[in-house]
């Protein structure tokens, strides 16, 4: 399975039998939609790294812009998860993953 890589790889996982062509597509839409949102890859990536250290503490020792990011990363992600299932529908159990490249 192919994957769209700039400073994050996003996958859309758990989503039978869709043609290679149109989960590129999917993924494509979605990282784009993503960046735009933030304001670019580097801010994708930041977002990102906010998000896993909310995820992985208890939020005391996460700075005020971090959570700010993470807060943006949410409305981003919604908006570009729309965008990623734009034409094809969405399925129980199918997701976006994005990771750090």
């Amino acid at each position: 399975m192919e994957a769209i890589e700039t400073t994050c790889t996003v996958a859309l996982r758990d989503y039978p039998e869709l043609p290679p062509r149109e989960r590129m597509a999917a993924e494509g839409r979605y990282l784009r939609v993503l960046e735009r949102k933030l304001g670019g890859a580097d801010v994708v990536a930041d977002a990102l790294r906010a998000v896993m250290q909310l995820q992985e503490s208890d939020g005391s020792d996460v700075s005020a812009e971090d959570l700010a990011l993470a807060g943006q990363w949410t409305k981003a992600a919604n908006a570009a998860r729309e965008a990623g299932y734009q034409g094809l529908g969405e399925v129980d159990g199918a997701y976006f993953e994005v990771r750090l490249a």
